[in-house]
């Protein structure tokens, strides 16, 4: 018998710290889910930030062309023959055979864009280093039309074959020379 009260009057203490419990679970799930979301952005941030402690390093050491590293999110100047064009990426995006990207390149005093051409190189850096490989590099030229009515700003949609987006670790813009008109 008293084994039985010793376990009747336990009983009603379970059940009170049972339900003490239950209503701090939920409240528990969700600080783990938001110290969870917190560690992603850190490493987000973290990532971005030494993308562009390398953009920066890579565009210090460049007498010729402008580096882009998808990471960094920012616009990078690029003194050319159509005077200084900010250059940035955006949507960089899973293809089937690469990566598809949309380069935005404007000019920076909002002057008017002229007709011109532009190599565009891509290729993976070094993960120790942060260095370009020049291995796998590939490059195209793209061209821009001349418009009817003044631009500042044009975005050029680009195909880089051969590598998928969490691969692309560089994406260098040169050669940026203006149209003449025939």
């Amino acid at each position: 018998m008293a084994g039985y009260l010793k376990k009747a009057s336990l009983l009603p203490l379970v059940v009170l710290l049972a339900s003490c419990a239950s209503p701090q679970q939920p409240q528990i799930n969700k600080l783990h889910n938001q110290v969870g979301k917190l560690n992603n952005e850190m490493q987000q941030l973290t990532e971005q930030a030494t993308a562009l402690t390398r953009q920066n390093m890579l565009n210090g050491n460049s007498t010729q062309g402008a580096w882009l590293l998808p990471a960094t999110n920012t616009a990078v100047p690029l003194q050319s023959q159509l005077g200084e064009v900010k250059l940035s990426l955006s949507h960089i995006e899973n293809e089937a055979n690469g990566t598809r990207a949309m380069l935005h390149i404007r000019s920076a005093g909002d002057n008017n864009l002229p007709a011109f051409s532009a190599t565009v190189e891509w290729g993976e850096l070094d993960p120790t280093t942060g260095k370009p490989l020049q291995v796998n590099s590939q490059s195209q030229t793209f061209s821009v039309a001349a418009s009817l009515l003044p631009r500042s700003e044009v975005t050029v949609p680009l195909r880089l074959s051969n590598l998928p987006p969490e691969q692309l670790g560089y994406v260098r813009v040169h050669d940026v020379v203006a149209q003449t008109k025939p």
